[in-house]
């Protein structure tokens, strides 16, 4: 395990991979999700990178979708060796979310929810007695998976959430 005591300074996201299961619908859904083509797109077949993930191998197709803050999100379907869903709900530990900011929450969720995407709940607006600090409150919050349930949020943030 990694010395915990010892700061290494890494501040700065570059992307975010997430594993697929159809590439091509994949990419389907995030153009829908963020209106954005692909920046980069290829394949890739190598033992070495494989191994560097902890896998014998490593064949795959990928494309990359950036923001607008340049975090890239990779969308990577392993042809070789071919994984399980993970099936990453909330409260797994390991599991993770990708979380959009959006400055018009409602206008959002509506368009969102009239467009088809199903929610996991309902939307959830930070209230007094439920959250710490102050400064949170109002911010609101709504979740939903990709096709291959990737846990994904949009958020209008306030206060410590806003940074």
């Amino acid at each position: 395990m990694a010395d915990a005591a010892t700061p290494v300074n890494l501040t700065r996201a570059a992307h975010v991979g997430i594993s697929v299961s159809d590439l091509d619908a994949s990419i389907a859904f995030y153009r829908a999700l963020t209106g954005r083509e692909p920046v980069a797109a290829g394949t890739m077949h190598s033992v070495p990178f494989g191994r560097a993930q902890g896998l014998p191998t490593a064949k795959l197709r990928y494309a990359t979708i950036n923001l607008d803050n340049a975090l890239g999100i990779d969308l990577i379907e392993f042809q070789e060796p071919v994984g399980e869903r993970t099936n990453g709900v909330a409260n797994r530990p390991g599991s993770m979310h990708l979380c959009f900011r959006v400055d018009d929450f409602d206008a959002v969720y509506r368009r969102m929810k009239e467009a088809g995407y199903a929610f996991l709940g309902d939307d959830y607006t930070f209230t007094a007695g439920e959250v710490t600090p102050d400064a949170a409150l109002g911010t609101k919050v709504a979740y939903f998976n990709d096709p291959d349930g990737t846990n994904l949020e949009i958020i209008e943030p306030r206060g410590g959430f806003a940074a």
